[in-house]
């Protein structure tokens, strides 16, 4: 399990102190889920007290789930579907969703409790595909160096309870599953469940919750320097600053990859704007030139929502599936093992 730095646990603490101090509510009511936020010609977009853009409360980007990552090739350049394929979309991602999980009863093996399910949402909101940039709204190329790991990975095969092993001990499988981890931006993309977080914000830090992964992160806005290379962190090391209204925080010193990516070169940027009473558009961009070919940038729009706070994630009380996995192995190992002594 990965540890934060008294730094860090110090700096959070001073953000939660000083919000309880000068936090404001956020202008206007959250929507329906489901409702796409418009704001009127005549909106500004609220400040903290002291003076920053306030992009805090309490986020859900779970009415994006069923959005494709990367456009469907046949939709080209197309940043929006027309209506039939938005409906026939829409009933899809209910299959899926209202399907065979919704018929187990909670505690039911092979598909989790059936409200994992219930994600309230009237509609998918019309987006072609997350990625905005390139224009056809998908990963771009390869470098020589990228496709060449990308092989190796490909001849390793898939990690984790869904590949084919070795399951010899626990760092056989992914950090998500270990419950020590989904990385950046992995913690803020929708999810079967646990969608939500919540941003705080002071005069000199930015710290965001996570409910998956019980995780946090805390982000100076003093202008300090990144740390050296040689400490990197599955979160990474992250610096603040606010152009106009939006907070742009780049992250930099992981320690994993993120699709791919080469953790030593990767930099992402992300841009938190309020572009709405309860919207704020999340944006991302990718930056890894020994990996892909071009920058690449995906968009989530976070829906305030106090209906859905963050609640404890006790993840490493409750992950069976661990340790049934790595004893299954051993049970199998064990007459493989007779087998061969013979």
């Amino acid at each position: 399990m990965h540890t934060r730095s008294l730094a860090s646990l110090s700096a959070l603490v001073a953000v939660l102190a000083v919000l309880a101090l000068t936090s404001t509510p956020l202008a206007g009511q959250a929507p329906a889920a489901g409702k796409k936020a418009a704001a009127s010609k005549n909106w500004t977009p609220p400040r903290t007290p002291w003076g920053d853009p306030d992009v805090q409360g309490t986020f859900t980007n779970k009415d994006v789930n069923g959005v494709p990552f990367e456009r469907p090739v046949e939709l080209g350049t197309r940043q929006e579907l027309t209506p039939e394929e938005l409906a026939a979309r829409d009933r899809q991602t209910r299959r899926d969703e209202n399907g065979p999980l919704r018929t187990l009863a909670d505690g039911d093996t092979g598909g989790g409790p059936s409200h994992w399910a219930d994600t309230g949402r009237s509609k998918l909101p019309n987006l072609a595909s997350l990625i905005v940039q390139p224009e056809n709204g998908r990963i771009p190329p390869l470098t020589p160096q990228g496709q060449k790991v990308a092989d190796e990975q490909a001849r390793a095969g898939r990690r984790g309870s869904f590949g084919n092993g070795p399951f010899d001990g626990p760092e056989d499988l992914t950090l998500y599953e270990r419950c020590i981890t989904r990385g950046i931006p992995g913690s803020m993309m929708p999810a079967v469940y646990g969608d939500s977080f919540q941003i705080f914000q002071t005069p000199t830090h930015v710290a965001i919750t996570y409910e998956m992964i019980h995780e946090a992160r805390v982000i100076p806005l003093d202008g300090r320097p990144h740390i050296g290379q040689h400490m990197r962190t599955y979160m990474g090391d992250a610096r603040g600053h606010f152009e106009g209204n939006t907070l742009v925080v780049e992250t930099t010193n992981f320690k994993t990859p993120y699709r791919g990516s080469n953790p030593e070169t990767l930099r992402i940027i992300e841009r938190f704007t309020r572009v709405a009473p309860s919207t704020v558009q999340w944006a991302v961009t990718v930056d890894d030139p020994t990996t892909w070919t071009r920058l690449w940038t995906f968009e989530v729009p976070l829906t305030h929502d106090a209906t859905q706070p963050v609640f404890e994630y006790a993840c490493h009380e409750g992950n069976y599936g661990l340790i049934n996995i790595l004893s299954g192995a051993r049970a199998t190992d064990s007459p493989r093992e007779v087998a061969q002594k013979k």
